[in-house]
C-alpha cells in the first residue's frame, strides 16, 4: 500500500470533521493548505484538514520528469492511455487515510473528499467507491476517469460538488462538463459551478466551496 505524507491542522479542539484536499499535478500538500483561512468557517465548526502529498513519480507529458503527482499522465486528452494503475494506487492510499479517521472518531459520514485537478479526478474516483458512505466530494477543474465504476450504493447518494473554469487551458472545460452529464445520468447529484477563469480557483469559486462545506459539515 502507498503511504503518504500530509499537512494536517485542525480548526477547533476534537474535530468530529475531516476534509482530505488532494493538489494537482507538479504542487504538493502546501498548495490548498493556505485556502482554509480564506474560507472563513466559524470558529464552533472543527475541522481537520489533511493535504497528502502525492508520490514522486515520471510523468510522460512532461518528458518522464520526476514530479509529485497521483497517476501518469501521457496527454492533455483524457481519453488517451489512462494510467488505471496509478489511479487505483492513489485511490487505494487516500481510502486508507479516509479509514484512518473512523479509527480516530471521525465518521465516514463526516469525511469530504476534495481535489484539485489530478487531485479531483482521485476524489472522484475514491469516493464514488467508498465502502461507507462519505459526507461529500469537492472536485475542482477535473474530470472523471475513465476508469471509475459507477453506482456503488454506499455512495450513491453523495453530494458532488463540481467546479470548472469555462476558459481552462490544462483541464479543458468540456471534460469537466461531460463528467457531470454522465454522473448525472447515473443518478448522481451534482452541485455544479463554473467560473470565469482558467485552471486556478478565484474568489467567487472560495465562497461557493464554503457555502458548501457548511450545507455539509454543520452539525
Amino acid at each position: 500500500m502507498l503511504e503518504l505524507d500530509a499537512i494536517e491542522f485542525e480548526t477547533g479542539n476534537n474535530p468530529d470533521a475531516a476534509v482530505i484536499w488532494l493538489h494537482g499535478l507538479g504542487a504538493d500538500g502546501n498548495d490548498f493548505a493556505g485556502i482554509v483561512p480564506q474560507l472563513q468557517l466559524p470558529p464552533e465548526l472543527a475541522i481537520r484538514f489533511i493535504f497528502p502529498h502525492a508520490p514522486v513519480r515520471p510523468i510522460t507529458i512532461n518528458q518522464g520528469y520526476q514530479m509529485r503527482g497521483w497517476y501518469d499522465l501521457t496527454s492533455l486528452n483524457i481519453d488517451n492511455n489512462e494510467d488505471t494503475a496509478g489511479i487505483k494506487e492513489s485511490s487505494d492510499a487516500i481510502c486508507a487515510l479516509c479509514h484512518k479517521q473512523g479509527s480516530l472518531g471521525i465518521a465516514s459520514k463526516r469525511v469530504i473528499l476534495a481535489g484539485f485537478s489530478q487531485g479531483g479526478a482521485i476524489a472522484l474516483h475514491c469516493g464514488l467507491n467508498y465502502p461507507l458512505p462519505l459526507a461529500g466530494i469537492m472536485a475542482l477543474s477535473t474530470y472523471l476517469p475513465h476508469c471509475t465504476p459507477l453506482n456503488k450504493a454506499s455512495n450513491q447518494g453523495v453530494d458532488i460538488f463540481m467546479a470548472h473554469g469555462k476558459h481552462d487551458d490544462v483541464v479543458d472545460f468540456h471534460y469537466g462538463d461531460l463528467s457531470r452529464q454522465l454522473l448525472e445520468k447515473s443518478g448522481y447529484s451534482v452541485k455544479w459551478h463554473e467560473y470565469n477563469m482558467q485552471h486556478n480557483v478565484s474568489i467567487e469559486e472560495i465562497q461557493d466551496i464554503r457555502n458548501w462545506l457548511l450545507s455539509n459539515l454543520n452539525p
